[in-house]
């Protein structure tokens, strides 16, 4: 197990660079928030980020003793996370089949005229669908990918017939039942 400590690195700007920095801030409210944003990933960070990922309901007592840090240290560090858009929200899964929808499915579908005012009227009114759960907008032969749960065959058929083939700028549409769904927990940086 690996022990962080705080002490200074190489990225940490030496005095005359903090004076710098100050006399920006001065001038530009925002710029400390531009530096802030623009800062590495580091080791710390990619571990906090992966436990959260891990599980989000993990306390902060607990992260710090795994990591070795003390618990203000890791409060701080997953404080800087949120601030910088790195952690960008906690959620709860549910089952989809326990809420009654235990059928998904993949919709491709292609609008016309591929216009900027036609994609973003119909991904509009796509997020606004109860049944969808995610939304891929694409390039390629296809506009969207459409991921839906419903309760059951009959609940997809009235989807595509009576929602989405309803849309005067729907060209094509494809659905393919969805077998089985992987997705990873635990997204490491780049």
């Amino acid at each position: 197990m690996q022990t962080y400590s705080r002490r200074p690195n190489k990225n940490q700007p030496f005095p005359e660079e903090a004076n710098k920095i100050h006399k920006e801030a001065a001038y530009n409210p925002n710029y400390l928030r531009i530096l802030q944003s623009e800062a590495r990933v580091d080791e710390l960070d990619s571990a906090l980020v992966r436990m959260l990922q891990e599980d989000g309901r993990r306390t902060n007592r607990d992260m710090a003793q795994a990591l070795r840090i003390a618990p203000s240290t890791c409060l701080e560090r997953i404080r800087s996370l949120r601030e910088r858009g790195i952690l960008t929200g906690f959620h709860a899964e549910a089952d989809l089949t326990a809420i009654g929808r235990g059928l998904q499915a993949v919709i491709a579908v292609r609008v016309r005229p591929p216009t900027r005012a036609v994609i973003e009227a119909f991904q509009t009114f796509l997020e606004q669908m109860p049944e969808v759960i995610s939304l891929f907008v694409l390039t390629g032969n296809d506009d969207f990918l459409v991921h839906v749960a419903v309760r059951d065959t009959d609940h997809l058929h009235a989807v595509v017939l009576d929602k989405l083939t309803k849309r005067p700028e729907l060209a094509d549409v494809r659905t393919s039942v969805v077998y089985g769904h992987m997705r990873k927990k635990v997204i490491g940086p780049a």
